[in-house]
């Protein structure tokens, strides 16, 4: 896979897209560190001439992580109006052409790592751009979005401190602001409405962020990426060779399942992606874990460790 520099004064678009190639490859390499022989394999796809494509690079069945995907998409053609109508629920400036259709350019990287060890929390990355275009091939609406989120079946507050601190560190160095708003904003975008509990211990999230200068923004989102791997690789050194029993893979096996609830029913990437002409399914569904599970009305001890965790699910906290 090879890419180029773009220059400092190409279109955000062109420099968006390199810098998501660029931390596709540097992200790999740096969570195979944490695997003895097992390494990603980059599967590329294309939505045909003109429409753009992406490249899919997967881990599965590794001594550390049981199933893992680090996506990049880069695509562009026309949004039907269908599209378009929905879209507009959450991106309020998005404008059609007389014909009803958006000529659009959307790049991004979307990241899911389930580990094997119930004590190793599974996480989520995901960082994009999107514009359309006016006839003469301008930019005329655009926006940012994305985040990272852990999800652990264990918690340990170190772990959330960590991932926290990290994210809240980059976002600081451009606007003290941001931090306590996009950490809301994730802890209320990945609440699994139907249990009444957050999919996880939250991080950072935003979306239809155009309030800054472009360029701030994509640097924004380059600190942000720089974040990942300091927040989570030492984690799961600390986490991936913890004993466990029987009954905490199986927990593990109930958090997963409701990971995919949420990934299944309430997240508006798999749903826009889902029912974008040409779009590719599997990558989409990469987020799905190998393995998971439900029990009818399963409820941990009380004061146990599972049920410290659904506590926090219920009632999320300040990490930092």
């Amino acid at each position: 896979m090879s890419f180029h520099n773009s220059a400092p004064n190409a279109p955000i678009r062109e420099r968006m897209e390199n810098l998501i190639r660029r931390k596709q490859q540097e992200i790999t390499k740096g969570l195979e560190t944490l695997e003895p022989t097992t390494r990603f394999f980059a599967d590329s796809w294309s939505r045909g001439e003109k429409a753009g494509g992406g490249t899919s690079c997967v881990i599965q069945d590794g001594e550390t992580f049981e199933k893992g995907g680090v996506n990049i998409s880069v695509v562009y053609g026309q949004l039907p109006p269908a599209a378009v109508a929905r879209m507009r629920a959450d991106h309020k400036n998005l404008k059609a052409q007389d014909d009803g259709n958006v000529p659009f350019y959307a790049c991004g990287l979307s990241m899911v790592i389930h580990p094997k060890n119930p004590h190793a929390p599974t996480t989520h990355l995901n960082y994009r751009y999107f514009e359309t275009w006016n006839p003469d091939g301008t930019p005329q609406t655009w926006w940012f979005g994305g985040g990272a989120d852990l999800t652990p079946s264990y918690l340990y507050e170190e772990d959330a401190k960590l991932f926290h601190q990290v994210h809240k560190d980059a976002l600081d160095k451009h606007d003290s602001k941001l931090y306590p708003r996009f950490k809301k904003w994730c802890d209320e975008y990945f609440y699994i409405k139907h249990r009444q509990e957050t999919r996880g211990i939250g991080g950072i999230f935003f979306d239809d962020f155009d309030e800054k200068d472009p360029e701030e923004i994509l640097k924004i989102v380059e600190d942000c990426f720089d974040a990942f791997l300091p927040s989570y690789v030492p984690t799961i050194t600390k986490r991936k060779d913890t004993p466990f029993t029987p009954e905490e893979k199986n927990w593990q096996q109930l958090r997963r399942g409701r990971y995919v609830e949420f990934n299944l029913v309430l997240d508006r990437g798999t749903q826009f992606g889902l029912q974008t002409p040409g779009s590719r399914v599997e990558s989409i569904l990469m987020s799905l874990p190998a393995t998971a599970s439900w029990a009818y009305d399963h409820h941990p001890e009380k004061g146990s460790r599972e049920d410290q965790l659904l506590e926090v699910l219920k009632n999320p906290i300040e990490w930092v």
